[in-house]
């Protein structure tokens, strides 16, 4: 029987389990019991992000050494898999005041993971009241992906009414959401993306998009106040060529292993941008922000949500048990927006 959950258990639930790279699979789990200052969720849906495959594989290999809280040197630290869920409360432990039981509620588990699975523990410092009008698939979409939006446009470029923004990635979890939110802060938002993609980012709101099929938008000849990468397919004086000096570059994730596991992998430009921030008195100023879980930015999402300025999009849905392939279809970057998984 396994007991990886939380290190406590009561009945049993159904979960994605892994204990060692590579392989995921459905398995019998005790329950998690809710700890002092946790809230105990009935999942109703969780979302993939590309950071289940980078745990799932152990990919880059490099991230085994930077991050031995979250990789082992033979498995993941935690045995299931998920971070983002959106679902129900069944029951709070002490300290807990603000929630209650029948409370509908969204979070990030962040490095705890667990949100594959029928319930959940999490911190009642991380998780927020689930917008109003938004489904349950939805609301399990928004908390990596629409927050590290949110950090990245509000927080670290301050965008604003009159500055004008580049997204490269902009058909992606992250990017269908950062469209949206610089929209909503008053940007001019320049997206770049796939041909496929073009209509769906439109429909998003931005205001200019670049098919990068036909069009390099390093040779636009324009410079940006605020240039988010999602993608990592660019080189860092590129990317610096195309922030107006002032302005803010941010570097957040990109890549994909396809099925092969890689030493650097998405590292390599961000450890890049870590140290030429670092050295360089020149240029614009690069940011590599940190997501972390966070009320905050919950709470920012489901203003803008409940607001009608920010909705967010979804690819495909899969049921727990399919959750593998689902990792697989995000893997292989056939995915654009949101794969959710329903509960």
């Amino acid at each position: 029987m396994r007991t990886d959950v939380f290190g406590c258990h009561d009945e049993r639930m159904k979960a994605i389990y892994q204990e060692k790279y590579g392989v995921v699979g459905l398995e019998d789990v005790d329950e998690p019991v809710a700890g002092a200052g946790q809230v105990r969720v009935r999942v109703r849906a969780a979302s993939v992000n590309a950071r289940d495959w980078h745990v799932m594989r152990g990919d880059p290999y490099l991230g085994r050494l930077l991050l031995p809280a979250v990789m082992g040197p033979r498995g993941p630290r935690r045995r299931i898999r998920g971070t983002d869920f959106a679902g129900t409360v069944e029951s709070v432990g002490a300290g807990v005041d603000r929630f209650q039981p029948g409370d509908e509620v969204f979070g990030d588990l962040g490095d705890a993971h667990g949100a594959f699975a029928e319930y959940v523990c999490a911190s009642a410092d991380e998780i927020e009241f689930k917008p109003g009008g938004l489904s349950w698939e939805q609301a399990a979409a928004m908390p990596l992906a629409g927050g590290t939006a949110l950090l990245s446009l509000r927080d670290v470029g301050r965008v604003r009414a009159g500055r004008s923004v580049l997204i490269n990635g902009a058909s992606g979890g992250v990017g269908t959401f950062a469209v949206q939110i610089g929209r909503a802060l008053g940007g001019s938002v320049t997206a770049v993306c796939s041909t496929r993609n073009v209509e769906l980012v439109r429909s998003l709101g931005a205001d200019e998009v670049v098919d990068y099929r036909r069009s390099d938008f390093v040779r636009l000849g324009r410079r940006f106040d605020v240039v988010v990468d999602l993608v990592g397919n660019r080189s860092l004086s590129d990317l610096r060529r195309v922030t107006a000096p002032g302005g803010t570059l941010v570097l957040s994730g990109g890549g994909t292993s396809r099925g092969r596991a890689q030493v650097f992998g998405p590292m390599r430009l961000i450890i890049g941008g870590q140290l030429v921030a670092r050295l360089s008195r020149s240029g614009p100023r690069i940011v590599v922000p940190a997501t972390r879980p966070s009320r905050e930015l919950l709470a920012g999402l489901r203003e803008l949500a409940e607001s009608g300025r920010l909705t967010p999009a979804i690819d495909r849905t899969y049921q727990l048990a399919e959750v593998p392939e689902a990792i697989r279809y995000v893997e292989e970057e056939h995915a654009r927006a949101k794969v959710v998984i329903t509960v």
